[in-house]
């Protein structure tokens, strides 16, 4: 039997202080019993001096410190986990709501994981196809990397996310592959985007999804990225599949931290954050990453939306230094029409060069990306000379730079929202538009590749261009 405690000394906001507890330790569970017989659920915060920080997960609003029992379950946060997990949908408690049977589950794991030796890790490898040429031709997602989407408001990364959850798979090997989709602090609207998405594409057979609104508990906005990365873990390490982990947003996710942080009355940092962000933050990217011996394999794209366009925001920048690259979506080439509207050449993947290449995707893809990438910078710098300079002090080949930039938008990075492009397809697209310059300016890629297939652009500009 557990001991029940009433001695609560004092409640702060969602907080409830107790004093003269024992034998009770960080991240333990706790049941909180009104008089009324209703039953919230709690976890600690912190332990001192036989004194114990709960959070409660419903909000402490009707809770006095008379007459309420609280009772410490001696274990942390878990989930069930079975092969069986695939296919379904839960909330941030680790409950099943898509209506359907509970999961029976083969064993518990607590959602905080346990950290990966770097001594046991295995290099990320293998080319992922998103169907998405702006990421799979400029910025390769390569299995076991952790690459970040950074948005903005009113920018479309639910669809993107979407997107890439229902088409990605790794081209080089016929194994398991599975996406875990976690949605946290997102409106009614978004869920049921999301959730119809998955069910009309019939993505749902390859994912598990875990979502919670803007109106749940914040506590469980703070495990929802860990429960999705334990059944992750699961699947990846002893079931041998590969997963890709799509976080959206973490952005909510950082907000919702630093309203844990405002009440326990911590000393804030950057912005109002805490100082441990970093920490943080790094607990949940990390768990990405290929284990030596084992088959499976977890990649993380965590999504995050950038308060007021600013890459200098604490979550992004800090996003940033543990991630290899980001991916940014561009404000003005959304409202040029264009989607995706990704950004390339902010836009960095550093471990593309090990997911591309002969035997991987195709023998001319780094030169292709390496020219597209060289002709783009320049044509949108002749962009920038025509605002000052006038288009009269253009040279004939500046002109056709800058038709350049705008052909690489209109037909490379610009595809359809269902439309998933196969990487030849996403690099012969490249080649197509590099026949608009002349075979001479194509100074990054091997004679062999010119050779082979480049051919002078005959079709008419889209219209727009000019």
């Amino acid at each position: 039997m557990f001991k029940e405690y009433l001695n609560i000394q004092d409640i702060i906001g969602p907080l409830i202080l107790l004093q003269d507890v024992e034998g009770v330790a960080y991240g333990e569970l706790a049941e909180i019993k009104l008089a009324s017989g209703e039953v919230r659920r709690g976890r600690v915060l912190e332990i001192a001096d036989h004194r114990a920080l709960v959070q409660v997960f419903e909000g402490t609003r009707g809770i006095s410190k008379e007459d309420v029992k609280i009772k410490f379950l001696g274990k942390g946060m878990e989930i069930g986990v079975s092969s069986d997990i695939i296919g379904r949908i839960f909330n941030g408690a680790g409950e099943v709501i898509d209506g359907g049977p509970p999961i029976i589950p083969s064993k518990y794991l607590n959602i905080n994981g346990s950290p990966i030796n770097p001594c046991a890790r295995d290099y990320p490898k293998e080319f992922i196809q998103t169907g998405i040429s702006s990421i799979d031709g400029m910025n390769a997602l390569v299995r076991g990397q952790k690459l970040p989407i950074f948005s903005g408001a009113g920018l479309p990364h639910a669809k993107i996310a979407a997107q890439i959850a229902r088409q990605s798979k790794v081209i080089q090997f016929q194994e398991k592959f599975a996406v875990i989709f976690a949605a946290m602090g997102v409106t009614f609207e978004e869920a049921d985007y999301f959730i119809t998405d998955f069910k009309r594409t019939g993505a749902i057979e390859r994912a598990v999804l875990f979502i919670n609104l803007a109106d749940d508990p914040t506590i469980e906005r703070i495990a929802i990225p860990r429960m999705a990365l334990t059944v992750a873990e699961y699947l990846a390490y002893e079931q041998d599949m590969h997963i890709l982990v799509i976080l959206t947003d973490m952005t909510n996710y950082c907000e919702a931290l630093r309203e844990i942080s405002a009440a326990r009355k911590e000393v804030p940092g950057r912005r109002g954050y805490p100082g441990y962000l970093y920490t943080d933050l790094a607990t949940i990217y990390e768990r990405a990453g290929r284990i030596k011996g084992k088959n499976g394999s977890i990649t993380q794209i965590p999504i995050l939306t950038m308060p007021e366009d600013d890459k200098t925001h604490p979550i992004p920048d800090l996003t940033g230094y543990i991630t290899e690259g980001q991916l940014i979506l561009s404000r003005s080439l959304h409202s040029k029409g264009i989607y995706p509207p990704i950004d390339v050449l902010p836009s960095l993947s550093r471990l593309k060069d090990k997911g591309i290449g002969k035997e991987k995707t195709r023998e001319d893809h780094a030169d292709v990306l390496n020219q597209l990438y060289a002709a783009y910078a320049r044509g949108n710098y002749v962009k920038e000379l025509v605002v000052v300079l006038g288009e009269s002090a253009l040279t004939p080949l500046d002109m056709q730079y800058m038709k350049f930039s705008e052909l690489f938008e209109k037909v490379f990075v610009s595809q359809d929202e269902e439309e998933n492009r196969a990487i030849e397809e996403t690099i012969n697209i490249g080649w197509k538009i590099l026949g608009y310059l002349p075979k001479t300016e194509l100074k990054r890629i091997k004679q062999e590749y010119i050779e082979r297939y480049y051919k002078p652009w005959n079709n008419s500009l889209p219209e727009n261009t000019d």
